[in-house]
């Protein structure tokens, strides 16, 4: 009777370790460095291990802006579909990043789609310490190659806060 209890613990303590979603996961606010406003309301989102970023509102923009800036495509947008009318909201910009370990993806891509470029994408979840980090923070960072680039530091959110701005 106790095996089979402690069995049974074990495997539930398992299986949550199984479903609980990456510390990345969620929606966040990206914030402009020079400045500190709040640019947009991201959602962070997994689909068959392959992590994706979509902007849900812009705190400048309305919801029927195109892309126009882009190119027609790019490398593994996982969209079909010319870029450069797709709206800028709703659609993949973050794509093709995976786990290199809880919290830590890297190898995917970002595109700007105000003015068309891309960006090797590497995103990090700081978790909140106190000091550095007095919110839980997501480090996002595009590279232009050989690890040039630049980092912004996102605020966790949540949905409702993500989609109006």
């Amino acid at each position: 009777m106790k095996k089979t209890f402690l069995f049974l613990v074990i495997l539930f303590i398992a299986a949550g370790f199984c479903f609980a979603s990456d510390p990345v996961e969620g929606y966040w606010l990206s914030v402009d460095e020079k400045t500190g406003e709040v640019t947009a309301g991201w959602h962070i989102y997994q689909e068959r291990g392959v992590l994706y970023g979509k902007i849900l509102s812009f705190s400048d923009k309305s919801g029927v802006d195109t892309a126009v800036n882009c190119r027609e495509s790019y490398p593994g947008f996982p969209v079909p579909g010319k870029v450069n009318q797709m709206p800028i909201l709703e659609t993949p910009w973050i794509y093709g990043l995976t786990s290199t370990k809880p919290g830590e993806w890297s190898g995917g891509t970002v595109v700007n789609p105000e003015d068309g470029r891309n960006y090797r994408c590497r995103i990090i979840f700081r978790p909140a310490d106190g000091r550095r980090y007095a919110v839980d923070t997501l480090e996002m960072r595009g590279e232009i190659g050989l690890g040039i680039g630049r980092s912004q530091f996102w605020r966790k959110s949540d949905q409702r806060t993500a989609s109006s701005l």
